[in-house]
């Protein structure tokens, strides 16, 4: 996109935010914001916006980095964070990346939502998983909202520029990030070209990534830092309870964050003691030891925690609505939340999300010689190469199988 005038800029801006049906009270607040921002470049003698101009402005009028560095920014400077990035992107893309969207329909054109429709009964007719099916029909969803940003509403009108246009939108997120909206998107391709649309060119236009997931080294938490952060749980309060059974499902018995959203009062085998849980990934129906700590926990949530409500999920939001979480909230604040009570180091080279307590979990019974099916087993994993990637943490193991190579050579 060609550098702009910030007044430029924004109008082209005002247009999409009502083109993808943004509400009149939140564009309001989008005007408000750049006119704070636009007096600021006018200060600096600027024309045009730049993200790193945009940080300066957020720095001058908030003191936006102290805040961030001492762990004390408030929902509303976090906004005015996003939207200066979008300002950016948009100047960047001439579109409004997925990341600021909350409304469950992104598509405007018929055609579209037809086409998302066709796949997504295409891969529930494959028997992809329903974790598979739904990664699938995000990603597509997300790269024709890009289409449709463009001007462009039919896919036989959509060209292989659009398709690196559309990856360079990704930079910045994970490698496992990138790699899930790359595979979404090749597998609508290919659906399109046995619909007999000539979308081979795009399909060869998709990049590779390089890097492989048995290449990556999980994160994983000592002992001690486990323990500080089960401990820095404040259980008087409702939310604290939710957050500590919550925690100690995903550091005990390695619950993916996903499962334990959709963890239901009828999966709570009380008589046997047990969890037994249908796994989102596989598939697979897991039991797993409804252990006493973890037991009593649960039992102190519903009946001194859990909202008042008629819900068949055992975890709920605490704020309105009073609902279950979405599969998109990744529960990585409650994290960060008791981290920073603990005192515990955020590193931004190590991955401190729910899905690291499952990676030490895996890692710990790895070091207690623990057989991998077992540990298969534990994860739910639908084999051992999934589970041997937590050799990589484990310098011990390696060693071992490299002295185990060497005595069969001699």
């Amino acid at each position: 996109m060609s550098v702009l005038t910030f007044d430029e800029l924004t109008h082209r801006l005002d247009k999409e935010l009502h083109r993808l049906h943004y509400t009149e009270g939140s564009i309001a607040g989008y005007r408000r914001a750049w006119k704070h921002i636009a007096s600021f470049l006018d200060n600096e003698c600027l024309s045009g916006f730049s993200e790193e101009a945009g940080m300066r402005f957020l720095d001058a009028k908030y003191g936006f980095s102290e805040l961030e560095r001492t762990g004390a920014l408030t929902q509303s400077l976090i906004n005015q964070l996003r939207i200066v990035r979008m300002l950016g992107d948009f100047q960047q893309h001439g579109s409004i990346l997925r990341r600021y969207f909350k409304q469950k329909i992104r598509l405007n054109g018929k055609p579209f939502q037809q086409w998302l429709k066709r796949f997504e009964t295409h891969c529930q007719e494959r028997a992809y998983s329903g974790v598979t099916c739904n990664h699938y029909r995000k990603a597509t969803d997300r790269f024709l909202a890009f289409v449709e940003s463009q001007r462009v509403w039919q896919v036989e009108d959509i060209v292989a520029r659009h398709v690196p246009d559309y990856v360079k939108t990704l930079l910045g997120y994970s490698y496992k990030s990138v790699e899930l909206q790359l595979c979404g998107l090749r597998c609508f391709l290919r659906f399109l070209i046995l619909q007999d649309v000539p979308a081979q060119p795009l399909l060869d236009a998709v990049p590779t990534v390089k890097a492989r997931k048995q290449n990556r080294i999980p994160s994983v938490w000592t002992k001690e830092n486990v323990e500080k952060l089960i401990q820095a749980i404040d259980r008087g309060n409702p939310a604290g309870k939710r957050d500590y059974a919550i925690i100690l499902l995903a550091a005990r018995l390695g619950i993916r964050t996903l499962d334990i959203k959709r963890l239901k009062l009828t999966d709570l085998n009380w008589a046997d003691s047990r969890i037994e849980l249908r796994v989102s990934k596989t598939g697979a129906l897991v039991h797993l030891p409804l252990l006493p700590d973890i037991g009593w926990a649960i039992i102190e949530y519903l009946k001194n925690g859990r909202p008042k409500v008629d819900s068949p999920y055992v975890f709920l939001r605490h704020l309105a609505p009073l609902e279950p979480f979405s599969d998109e909230h990744r529960l990585h604040q409650i994290i960060i939340k008791y981290m920073r009570i603990a005192r515990i180091p955020i590193s931004p080279n190590k991955k401190k999300g729910m899905h690291s307590l499952r990676h030490t979990l895996a890692s710990r019974l790895l070091a207690e010689n623990t057989p991998l099916p077992i540990i298969s087993d534990i994860l739910g994993h639908a084999s051992t190469e999934s589970t041997a990637v937590y050799l990589k943490v484990d310098i011990q193991q390696l060693r071992q199988c490299a002295l185990d190579s060497a005595g069969e050579m001699e």
